[in-house]
């Protein structure tokens, strides 16, 4: 079913992101990523306010394929 849209402002797309407007039956980027980060790391709003005295991350990562990704 067709969709009316107003203004669309798109700021960024990744390497491997995917836009679409309109109708779809199936989306399926190929991409897979690994994010670290600490304790307070992805805090939104306005007034963020964190209280981490002592914070580590541990990145050791035994194995050797986390996501198998598979292109056509």
């Amino acid at each position: 079913m067709p969709a009316i849209l107003g203004a669309l402002k798109v700021i960024s797309v990744g390497s491997s992101g995917v836009v679409h407007v309109g109708d779809v039956l199936i989306i399926a980027p190929k991409a897979a990523s690994k994010t670290y980060a600490g304790s307070g790391s992805f805090n939104t709003g306005d007034f963020p306010s964190t209280y981490n005295v002592v914070s580590s991350t541990n990145t050791n990562d035994q194995d050797l394929v986390d996501a198998n990704v598979a292109g056509l």
